[in-house]
């Protein structure tokens, strides 16, 4: 990292250290070097490279020289012959051979692959530690009562674990999708310049082993699948997928940290991230305490929520055989989809496992507000008694509705005893059997139990 020059606050600000490594210019040359060795070993076994050529090129595989590699590629403008002649110059006896029949694709495209599904290993682990904090929070919270939000109005009472079991269930979908994509994740093989394996066919011809044979020894060695069609790159349509798959995480999590954001305005004031003794708000505010964290989770998530524009329109243009249009912002995009993904998860935990719930404020607005979906209570009740239900209905709107302009002059809500006074109901229901029906912190249906449920399923993924 030098002062002097633009660095992406990838770089240092957001994700974590094991995914800039691993999205690092060296671990890049890593795996080409590997790639290298791998086919070089195939090309031994059929009788084009001598052992010692193997052995050279394994002994001096992590001598990665980015400033030799750099000094060449500004005269050659190619970055993977750059790499080549580096590593051939460190290896007298097996540099002659590295790279021999095959084109920059087998061996970047290839490598990409592996970088990807290690990426996505780091993403699993991460989403993993996710859903067990969920799972968590939903066990501890989820028999207390929280009025729900409907447009943003009150509605009818939840219960604070069955919401965080709506962001979890989204998850636990997410960390399927994205084990089967990494399940599918393919290399391109061992195909030459346009996919025919032509070069390899003119280099093997003698030796009894196949251009097939010679890709299926390579991709074994790599452990990496091979798309049985490919041209010079393996299908761009394969980066659509992967980048759709995390912008989907991303949006699930974006969810979250919103609602979070809404629950710690004071207007609600239920919910507040983590906040540290030392934490400053506002620069120009000391009295600040605002939900950064969350408001990161989303500012990031804005972000990769662009990306898929991008895969789609790499997989859609790739025309004929291929172009080069794709290869500079897949230099970009594809490492900062799993950075910022990345990012987003480490905060997304901290935020669940830091998660306050001000349980004064939950039942505060319970009180306030929760007597207007027990109304539907005494509505239900009443025509079981013989009350019409459109008469009913009329009545409890309208004693609803004079209850909303007492609260928004700042009284006390008149409903339960404008309800419990009322001719026509008590023509069917006792008033305290009507003040009885008025208390929502038990209309809660089966939430707690399916809430538990869900946080069971999150445990054995």
């Amino acid at each position: 990292m030098t002062e002097t020059s633009y660095q992406s606050p990838f770089s240092w600000r957001y994700s974590s250290d094991e995914m800039r490594a691993l999205w690092s210019e060296v671990e890049k040359r890593r795996l080409w070097r590997r790639i290298w060795i791998a086919l070089a070993e195939a090309q031994s076994e059929a009788g084009l490279v001598t052992p010692e050529q193997v052995a050279d090129l394994k002994a001096h595989a992590e001598e990665i020289n980015l400033a030799r590699t750099q000094e060449i590629e500004a005269e050659i403008r190619h970055d993977l012959m750059a790499e080549v002649k580096t590593y051939a110059e460190q290896c007298p006896i097996g540099g002659r051979i590295i790279h021999l029949g095959a084109t920059s694709m087998d061996v970047s495209d290839n490598a990409d692959a592996l970088r990807q599904r290690a990426a996505l290993d780091i993403i699993l682990v991460r989403l993993g530690d996710l859903l067990d904090g969920f799972a968590d929070q939903i066990e501890r919270w989820a028999n207390v009562p929280a009025i729900g939000w409907t447009h943003l109005q009150p509605a009818e009472p939840t219960t604070v674990g069955y919401r965080l079991a709506a962001y979890a269930q989204d998850l636990l979908e997410d960390y399927y999708d994205l084990e089967r994509i990494r399940g599918r994740l393919r290399g391109k093989g061992i195909k030459g310049a346009v996919g025919t394996a032509a070069s390899y066919g003119e280099l093997l011809e003698g030796t009894g082993m196949t251009p097939a044979e010679l890709e299926q020894r390579v991709m074994v060695k790599l452990g990496l699948e091979a798309f049985p069609i490919a041209s010079q790159t393996y299908p761009r349509r394969q980066d659509y997928n992967l980048i759709n798959g995390l912008a989907a995480l991303a949006a699930t999590l974006y969810r979250f940290a919103f609602d979070l954001r809404l629950l710690q305005s004071p207007a609600f004031g239920e919910w507040s991230e983590p906040f540290s003794d030392k934490q400053v708000g506002s620069s120009a505010m000391p009295f600040k305490r605002n939900p950064i964290s969350a408001e990161n989770v989303d500012s990031l998530g804005r972000y990769i929520a662009t990306l898929p524009r991008i895969a789609w329109d790499n997989a859609a243009h790739s025309l004929l055989e291929r172009t080069l249009d794709d290869s500079a912002n897949r230099r970009i995009f594809i490492p900062e989809a799993f950075l910022g993904v990345d990012e987003m998860l480490r905060t997304a935990t901290r935020l669940i496992t830091g998660l306050t719930v001000d349980e004064r404020a939950t039942a505060q607005n319970m009180t306030q507000y929760g007597v207007f979906a027990a109304a539907e209570r005494v509505m239900m009740t009443a025509a079981r008694a013989g009350a019409d239900r459109q008469e009913l209905h009329e009545i409890i709107r309208q004693h609803s509705m004079t209850a909303w302009d007492a609260i928004r002059s700042g009284k006390p809500n008149p409903l339960i005893d404008a309800l419990a006074t009322d001719s026509y109901l008590t023509t069917y229901l006792r008033a305290d059997q009507i003040r009885a029906l008025m208390d929502a912190s038990g209309y809660l249906g089966s939430a707690p139990q399916r809430a538990l449920e869900l946080a069971k399923s999150l445990r054995v993924r």
